[in-house]
């Protein structure tokens, strides 16, 4: 699923308001936002969620509904707007269609006549384009302790700092996975719970299932249990990819060591891979093994960035242009060693932008999430304008 369909629903009759539930809940694009029982309630509801499509039943009341597809129309003309009824005569679908619905659906509801409706309604409404799916960046590790974690935890802060981006936190290391160390926090809910109950989740039911952090950043954790890790499917976590993709505008993922199957999902799914390494010669001899490997694979290979991580630790350190002659690939990113504040921020739970936003390690992983921003804004076609008020991190070096 390339672009998520978000809906809100209005319908006052809860038998069919949950029957019309159950029939979203089965088609794989459509992502439930919120429902409402009530016409005059749904129009805030629907500035609050910014759905790409909402769906209004009009048996209840037939004028009051036919008053608000008007009004919405009106409020969000790019939103697609799908009339439902059990009545199917021409001069009610011509009132609702006036009035400014592109689809009308009778009941008893037919899959396949809703999948072709929303289809329909979203590539037919005006002005501007709906949300695209999130944004998603995942961090792979050349051995364990070179930082991919450190990375993960401080670039999805970063990414929140801005009030125009919403920010999810996925932790993959389903065994060792300490993400949630990082930000000092006690989730009640992990992956585990969120994959297997996917079929029954909305946006609003998964947002009460992520730990938000202070910052901003929304948090999904790694199972409890070790021994519970093999009971996440990739059927499911695909699922769960494509709910938090149509729910926030940035999903940074800290994967394994192991490159499960889970793994490359993600990869797969991601808009950049960032693969961190030291400039060592057992992490650049992984970052050569793991290339090769990612490289036979077509939907990755061209996402795949490599980022050096602890520059300076060592005096000793191989240079630039012997690791970039080693993995016959440019680097992508440096980022400055800072041993002891990042030390000091991760035993404390706070993420480097708060703990200590002056540092070079701040500064630096602020300016690659700035990069990574100014990339989605080009792959999304943003105006000049636009790509230039990504400069929200500039604060920090202030």
């Amino acid at each position: 699923m390339s672009d998520a369909i978000r809906l809100s629903i209005c319908d006052p009759n809860e038998k069919t308001r949950e029957n019309l539930k159950k029939h979203l809940v089965g088609i794989e694009r459509a992502w439930l936002e919120a429902d409402c029982s009530r016409y005059e309630f749904f129009i805030e509801i629907v500035s609050q969620t910014t759905p790409d499509v909402v769906v209004i039943d009009i048996d209840s009341d037939e004028d009051k509904a036919i008053q608000l597809i008007g009004t919405v129309k009106t409020a969000f003309p790019s939103c697609g707007i799908v009339a439902v009824s059990n009545r199917s005569d021409g001069q009610l679908i011509l009132k609702a269609m006036r009035n400014g619905a592109g689809e009308f659906v009778t009941t008893p509801l037919q899959v396949e006549e809703l999948i072709s409706a929303l289809n329909r309604v979203t590539n037919n409404s005006a002005g501007v384009p709906r949300n695209k799916s999130g944004y998603v960046v995942s961090i792979a590790g050349a051995s364990g302790g070179v930082g991919s974690t450190t990375v993960a935890v401080n670039l999805a802060c970063m990414l929140a700092a801005s009030p125009q981006n919403s920010v999810v936190l996925v932790d993959l290391d389903l065994a060792l996975g300490d993400a949630d160390v990082f930000l000092d926090a006690m989730p009640d809910y992990t992956i585990l719970d969120v994959a297997t109950s996917i079929s029954r989740l909305d946006l609003t039911m998964l947002r009460r299932s992520l730990t938000k952090h202070e910052l901003g950043t929304y948090l999904l954790p790694r199972p409890y249990n070790i021994e519970d890790i093999d009971q996440i499917t990739t059927e499911d976590f695909k699922k769960v990819m494509n709910l938090l993709k149509a729910s926030f505008t940035h999903m940074v993922i800290d994967l394994s060591k192991s490159f499960r199957q889970l793994d490359t999902l993600a990869m797969e799914m991601s808009d950049h891979v960032l693969l961190l390494t030291q400039l060592d010669l057992p992490c650049l001899r992984n970052v050569v093994r793991i290339l090769s490997s990612l490289d036979r694979q077509e939907t990755v290979e061209d996402k795949l960035r490599v980022v050096v991580n602890r520059v300076g630790i060592e005096k000793n350190q191989i240079s630039f242009s012997s690791a970039e002659e080693t993995i016959n690939r440019e680097i992508f990113w440096k980022i400055p060693n800072n041993y002891g504040v990042v030390a000091e921020s991760r035993n404390n739970g706070v993420p480097l932008i708060k703990h200590a936003p002056k540092a070079a390690v701040t500064l630096s992983l602020a300016e690659l999430a700035q990069k990574l921003c100014s990339t989605s804004a080009e792959l999304t076609d943003e105006s000049d304008e636009k790509k230039e008020k990504r400069g929200w991190l500039k604060f920090l070096s202030k």
